[in-house]
């Protein structure tokens, strides 16, 4: 079982998400199902999900909640993906154990993943969603998630949640 924490955008951003992307197909990616989008905090691995859910909860103890949006399509090798903005976000995720990995956070939502060796064939998405802006909403919840294979693919469930609710200053 693979563990991660992660925040999940309200049905009305995931809503705008869906129609900016409408109904791809015959392009050679595999789409992220509507209900596998989400923004990663923390990447945890291979992990006992009671010990990575106490220590999760100790972290995000003080956190609160934060006005976030989802804005322009951009990609890793193999990627597409929407960036995340909103003051706190990159704090949160630290507290999380986000860049435990050694890389830097970059806050996004997978869309799709396609061939690495065909590294333009997402500019015409980053083309179609450059000026992409979804409404703002406060996150209110952090989850923690696992990932789990089944038939070649990935499902995400969660686990345990966490109140984001500490005052803001």
């Amino acid at each position: 079982m693979t563990l991660f924490s992660a925040l999940i955008p309200p049905d009305g951003v995931l809503d705008q998400v869906a129609a900016a992307v409408g109904t791809p197909g015959g392009d050679g990616f595999r789409w992220s199902p509507r209900e596998d989008w989400h923004v990663t905090l923390g990447f945890y691995g291979a992990d006992d999900p009671a010990e990575r859910g106490d220590w999760l909860a100790g972290r995000l103890a003080d956190a609160g909640p934060l006005d976030l949006r989802l804005e322009k399509a951009a990609t890793f090798p193999g990627v597409l993906w929407l960036s995340v903005s909103g003051t706190g976000l990159h704090e949160l995720a630290i507290k999380a154990g986000a860049e435990s990995e050694g890389r830097p956070y970059v806050a996004h939502l997978t869309l799709a993943r396609f061939p690495r060796d065909r590294p333009d064939a997402a500019s015409a998405w980053e083309e179609r969603l450059a000026g992409f802006t979804s409404e703002t909403w406060t996150a209110t919840e952090a989850v923690l998630m696992s990932s789990d294979r089944e038939q070649g693919v990935s499902r995400y469930r969660v686990i345990r949640s966490y109140a984001l609710n500490h005052a803001r200053d």
